[in-house]
């Protein structure tokens, strides 16, 4: 039994509440994306951070986002990001989850480098502004460059099985040095496809409505 578990994609759950991040783990869930409010997520305050930590025992990923209208990013924003990786280190993080794009959509290199820098050895996870790049090919060499560990695309596509193809490109690209994470529209009825078409071995789903975990984790359970 163990083995089976074993061979089953990881589901991460992204989490924004304390009761949330309770019950997927409950359900299974192998690690919780830890944000705040807003769309796509913010970074969660120091209390949730906290809380979650003693609550949980699978990995915790936190997100650092200082705001939800860019992935662009001023010298300001930077201080007080690199300010939150200290906190969220401090309070027992397993990682972070960041993205930092120019202008032009492009990886920010020198910054993600220097967001990195603080944060190790935490693991380090670029979110969905991948998926706004303008190469994903390059955006990929990008990542593995800087050492990132994990990456959370559709595939540059509008849902994860949409982008399964290009999913199982950009695992190829990055070997053994870097995870794909297929997140975007990942379901229950879906979930299944993602994976036999995409080859990833980690799919991430939203827990706002903790039934979309529990149905992503049946039917990986059945197959």
């Amino acid at each position: 039994m163990t083995s089976t578990m074993r061979s089953q994609p990881l589901v991460e759950a992204c989490c924004d509440s304390i009761a949330s991040a309770r019950i997927v783990q409950a359900l299974g869930a192998g690690r919780v994306e830890l944000c705040g409010l807003g769309d796509g997520g913010s970074t969660p305050s120091l209390g949730l951070i906290a809380r979650c930590r003693d609550a949980l025992s699978v990995p915790m990923h936190v997100m650092i986002r200082p705001n939800t209208n860019t992935f662009v990013y001023t010298s300001e924003d930077l201080d007080i990001m690199c300010n939150d990786v200290v906190a969220a280190r401090a309070l027992g993080a397993d990682g972070i989850v960041v993205g930092i794009l120019h202008s032009d959509d492009t990886i920010d290199v020198q910054r993600m480098a220097e967001v990195i820098a603080i944060a190790r050895p935490l693991k380090i996870a670029f979110h969905r502004a991948f998926d706004r790049t303008p190469n994903a090919t390059h955006a990929m060499a990008s990542l593995l460059q800087l050492g990132v560990d994990y990456v959370l695309t559709a595939g540059q596509a509008p849902t994860a099985l949409d982008g399964a193809p290009r999913l199982q490109a950009l695992q190829q690209q990055a070997g053994d040095k870097l995870t794909v994470l297929a997140g975007g529209g990942v379901r229950g009825h879906n979930v299944r496809d993602v994976v036999a078409k995409s080859g990833v071995r980690e799919v991430h789903a939203r827990a706002s409505d903790p039934t979309i975990v529990r149905d992503v984790l049946l039917a990986l359970a059945d197959a």
